[in-house]
């Protein structure tokens, strides 16, 4: 959900000239008076962010057309053969084509894609170059210069949704959206529900926009709530997923794994033999890995090792340094996600260790499993289509809360303004005092968790309590000139 205030407006012509109320309504519960003047600051101030991570977002999901679209004849091949030159002789021609830098990880071609050579170059810094690689020709297609795999398209597309190409300033307004989304939707969920509970047709009213009310501000309501409804349990996931990378709160989230043990397990790549051998001479080019020159043909002897032991599909192969196992990981990340990993002795083809995603902890697995989903990969296109349709729900519930909260401006003539006044104050005083109890704690443990949210939140209550000191003062100035009405 997101900017909305759901309580009807006063008709104008009954509306008192004095100020609301400091409490809410006899009758009226203070809970719905807190959510509803939380719910409405919050999204007022916190929309503008949501619109841009939302449309950021949805410029993402079409990332790999865009990566068809520009860089299809280096990541892709004309011809599909039948088999497959060695993966030394693909490394080979990589490395004639690119002599600077250390190859860092390959990638095999299968199917119609191209096999990636990736090289460290120091003055990329956490950039790399890939060479574009046909595995059944050993023709060098193209390079281009990738962030962790990613294209130059994918990479501005995804720097533009996480920072707004600002660095480390720019993950603040991510994160703001993230750490607000959640609280925004739910908020949205129960003032809906507690509004419709009392009518008859609350079901069909809570998941299907009211099409019989008036136009004006009604309507807007329900088209806004509904909407809302209908995609809460995605904008929970995209706000959940969204803070396990973000920076304040991913760190966090990052030591509650780290305490509970809940990250993947690391693979070990020790080994009790020597240094991996250097170039033989056996009429394989020699390929700079982690730890120096290596043996080329070791690449087939992994490749091979990692097959035997089960690993198909598309996999990585990282050399490791001298004296050490390399690493073979499975990197299909459409469900069902193949991410098993291997350790491999590139003298011997012999498998030292292993480490399989079915024996990953619950949470470690979620974690990725999530990231892949927001990202748009985990279930191919129909996972681009369902967080575009996520993005520009989202857009429209947005479009509509401030819709409403126009339309639900003062339009008479002593009292016009351009836009709706804010839900009355008073429902912090007017809480049980369990309910302060439990809830101040609550609150704090949430805002240190998130601290984006937890210092906006501080923010929120200081505006508020300093508009309300100054609302307070203008009354008692203008008091000794208000008529007194008769008998009062």
């Amino acid at each position: 959900m997101s900017v909305t205030e759901l309580s009807d407006p006063p008709r104008p012509e009954s509306a008192p000239s004095a100020a609301p109320p400091a409490r809410p309504a006899r009758g009226g519960s203070p809970f719905g008076a807190l959510l509803l003047r939380l719910h409405f600051y919050a999204g007022v101030l916190v929309a503008p962010f949501l619109v841009v991570a939302a449309l950021t977002g949805l410029a993402y999901t079409v990332a790999p057309q865009v990566d068809t679209a520009l860089y299809g004849d280096r990541l892709t091949v004309t011809q599909v053969g039948e088999r497959p030159v060695p993966v030394a002789d693909q490394v080979g021609a990589a490395r004639n084509a690119h002599p600077e830098g250390s190859v860092s990880a390959v990638q095999p071609g299968t199917g119609d894609r191209t096999t990636r050579v990736v090289f460290t170059v120091p003055e990329l810094a956490d950039r790399q170059h890939t060479v574009y690689v046909d595995p059944y020709t050993g023709r060098v297609q193209g390079q281009l210069t990738t962030w962790f795999g990613s294209t130059p398209a994918t990479t501005w597309l995804d720097d533009l949704h996480r920072n707004l190409h600002l660095g480390a300033v720019g993950r603040h307004y991510s994160e703001l959206a993230a750490s607000w989304l959640w609280v925004l939707a739910l908020g949205g969920v129960v003032l809906w529900w507690r509004r419709r509970r009392s009518s008859r047709a609350t079901a069909r009213h809570l998941l299907v926009p009211d099409l019989t009310a008036a136009r004006g501000v009604r309507r807007t309501r329900s088209w806004h709530a509904t909407t809302g409804i209908w995609l809460t349990v995605g904008l929970l996931f995209l706000s959940a997923t969204g803070l396990t990378w973000s920076r304040y709160a991913g760190a966090n989230f990052g030591a509650g794994l780290d305490a509970l043990d809940a990250r993947a397990p690391q693979l070990s790549t020790a080994l009790a033999a020597g240094p991996v051998p250097t170039d033989t001479g056996g009429g394989h080019h020699g390929a700079a890995g982690a730890g120096g020159v290596v043996e080329s043909a070791a690449f087939d002897r992994v490749l091979t090792a990692a097959r035997t032991a089960g690993l198909d599909g598309p996999v990585e192969i990282a050399p490791g340094a001298p004296g050490s196992a390399w690493t073979v990981t499975q990197v299909d990340n459409t469900w069902p996600v193949a991410k098993d990993r291997v350790a491999v002795d590139p003298t011997t083809g012999t498998v030292t260790a292993r480490s399989d995603f079915a024996d990953w902890p619950v949470l470690a697995q979620l974690s990725g499993l999530g990231i892949q989903a927001h990202m748009g990969v985990l279930l191919g296109p129909v996972n681009q289509i369902l967080l575009a349709a996520l993005a520009l729900g989202l857009r429209c519930v947005i479009v509509w809360g401030y819709r409403m909260w126009w339309q639900r401006r003062p339009t008479r003539a002593d009292r016009r303004a351009r836009t709706g006044t804010a839900p009355p104050r008073g429902g912090v005083r007017g809480l049980p005092w369990w309910a302060v109890l439990v809830g101040v704690p609550v609150v704090a443990a949430v805002g240190w968790a998130l601290p984006l949210l937890g210092s906006s939140l501080v923010a929120f209550l200081v505006v508020d309590a300093a508009l309300g000191v100054v609302a307070r003062r203008r009354r008692r100035d203008t008091a000794p000139d208000s008529p007194v009405p008769a008998g009062g």
